[in-house]
């Protein structure tokens, strides 16, 4: 094979897989779009009504402590390699909600991680950011969650797997409920992956977690 046809072989594969890449990014960033930009249908009423105080939404909900429990894949391939994972994350109430007189319904919470993760005798710092909704009680006590974001990685090979770069794809779905007095406990399943941004090499894990929880 000549090289121009090599280019064009080349070209062709890129151009495959860029539309796949784009939408998932495109999914991404409306998500967060959604939780972040205020609703725009009430952008003439805000021209001529006073700011709302969004001071004591924007608080801290709730400190966690998190450990990996399970290594069972329910996305993607099997990891070829066994990880150990322990963190903190804290959850942050977002102003959009909606709540009855019940204290019954659906919120968006913030949640920033910072852990290690362990893997084939390598270590590695883990951080993360992810926008959540939120089901459930309004003081938090039943909750059930669902958020996609992103995570950083102080080193992205374990042995044999490669995660495929530092920036992952982080997918998250939790439950929690109360077990005594302001302390909770839950279960989150977490899933890295690069979605093919790094290419076809890397491969993600699942992580089904322990989660100790103190609400404030």
């Amino acid at each position: 094979m000549n090289s121009a046809s090599a280019q064009k072989l080349q070209l062709g594969f890129t151009s495959q897989f860029m539309p796949a890449r784009i939408s998932i990014a495109g999914l991404l960033l409306g998500f967060i779009f959604c939780l972040f930009v205020p609703d725009l249908s009430h952008a003439k009423d805000s021209l001529t009504a006073p700011s709302p105080d969004h001071s004591k939404n924007l608080s801290l909900l709730s400190l966690s402590i998190r450990t990996r429990v399970s290594e069972q894949t329910l996305l993607g391939e099997d990891a070829p390699e066994s990880f150990k994972e322990y963190d903190i994350a804290a959850n942050f109430r977002l102003p959009w909600q909606d709540y009855s007189t019940s204290g019954w319904g659906i919120g968006t919470r913030l949640m920033a991680s910072a852990g290690m993760l362990r893997g084939a005798g390598e270590s590695a710092l883990v951080v993360s950011l992810i926008p959540e909704f939120t089901i459930g009680s309004e003081d938090g006590r039943f909750t059930v969650d669902l958020g996609i974001g992103g995570a950083l990685f102080s080193r992205s090979r374990f042995g044999v797997q490669d995660f495929g770069g530092p920036f992952q794809f982080a997918l998250t779905l939790g439950a929690s409920a109360p077990l005594y007095k302001q302390l909770s406990l839950g279960y989150r399943f977490l899933h890295y992956s690069d979605m093919g941004l790094h290419g076809s090499h890397s491969t993600g894990a699942d992580f089904h977690m322990l989660e100790f929880s103190y609400r404030f």
